[in-house]
C-alpha cells in the first residue's frame, strides 16, 4: 500500500508568496539549491518599476539545506525608487497620440544595430505592390526563400493573411485600404527595427498611403517594389477570380484594376 505524502508547505517571504521549495540545477547555479519556482502572482508591485537587485556573488547554501524566508528577501530587494527627482522630467515627456493620452515612450540599451549585429544583416522593408495577380505573393515567397539560403531572416507580411487576423476588421472601403496599409506599416517598421528584413506583399493602391509607410522609417530603410505586370496579363491568369467578380460587378469596392 502506497501512502501519499502530503505536499511541501510554501516558502514564505515579504517579498514572494507561494515559492515551492524543492531541487533545482537550474536555481542551484543562482545559489538556491532548494528553490524550484516562484509564483509572480504574488509579486508586490508598487506605482512605479520595481527593480531587484542581484548579488555578485551567489549565496553560499549548505547542502540539503532549506532556503529560508530571509534569505530570500535579502537577496531580492527593490532599489529605492530614484525617479523622484525626475517625476517633472518624465511628466515633460508625457505626449498623446491620436486618441492615445498620457502615454510615454520608453527607450531600451539594446537598439536596432545591436540586433543587426546579433543578425549579421540589415534590417529593411521590402515593400512589394501591384495589381491583383501580378505574382507578389510568389515573388515574395521566392525572394524569402532566397534569403533564407544566405543565412538571412527575413519575414512576410502578405496582404491577404494579414486580414485573416490583424486586420480582419477592416473592409475594402478607401478608408479601410488606408487603415490597413498604415497597420501594415507600422508591423513592418517593427521588423526592421528587429533587424529582420520584412517582405511585403500588398496591392497598396494609393500613392499616399505608401508614402505615409516609406516616411514611418529611416531613409533607405523602404525599398518600394513595383511589380509592373499588364493589366492583362493580371486578369488572364486571375488566381482568385476577382477580375471575373468585378467585371460582373459582384465585388463591392473592387480595386483590382487601378491604381494611385
Amino acid at each position: 500500500m502506497t501512502t501519499a505524502k502530503a505536499p511541501r508547505p510554501p516558502c514564505r517571504s515579504g517579498v514572494f508568496r507561494n515559492i515551492v521549495c524543492g531541487p533545482s540545477p537550474a536555481a542551484e547555479t543562482l545559489g538556491f539549491p532548494r528553490l524550484r519556482g516562484i509564483s509572480v502572482a504574488g509579486l508586490h508591485r508598487s506605482r512605479r518599476n520595481l527593480v531587484l537587485r542581484a548579488r555578485s556573488k551567489p549565496i553560499k547554501v549548505k547542502e540539503n539545506a532549506t532556503v529560508s524566508a530571509s534569505l530570500i528577501d535579502d537577496w531580492f530587494k527593490p532599489i529605492t525608487a530614484k525617479e523622484d527627482s525626475d517625476a517633472g522630467k518624465n511628466l515633460s515627456q508625457m505626449s498623446n497620440v491620436a486618441n492615445s493620452t498620457n502615454i510615454m515612450w520608453h527607450d531600451c540599451p539594446i537598439q536596432k544595430q545591436d540586433r543587426q549585429q546579433l543578425l549579421q544583416q540589415k534590417g529593411c522593408v521590402i515593400w512589394l505592390t501591384g495589381l491583383s495577380g501580378s505574382g507578389k505573393s510568389t515573388i515574395a515567397c521566392a525572394l524569402s526563400r532566397s534569403l533564407h539560403s544566405k543565412g538571412k531572416l527575413s519575414y512576410i507580411l502578405d496582404g491577404d493573411n494579414i486580414r485573416h487576423g490583424l486586420n480582419q476588421d477592416l473592409s475594402f472601403r478607401a478608408e479601410d485600404r488606408s487603415e490597413n496599409i498604415r497597420r501594415i506599416g507600422e508591423v513592418a517598421k517593427l521588423f526592421a527595427d528587429a533587424g529582420v528584413i520584412c517582405i511585403t506583399s500588398l496591392i497598396s493602391p494609393y500613392q499616399k498611403d505608401r508614402d505615409a509607410c516609406r516616411a514611418l522609417m529611416p531613409k533607405g530603410d523602404f525599398i518600394e517594389v513595383f511589380i509592373d505586370v499588364p493589366l492583362h496579363v493580371c486578369e488572364a491568369r486571375d488566381p482568385k477570380g476577382l477580375y471575373k467578380l468585378a467585371r460582373a460587378g459582384k465585388i463591392k469596392d473592387s480595386i483590382t484594376t487601378e491604381r494611385k
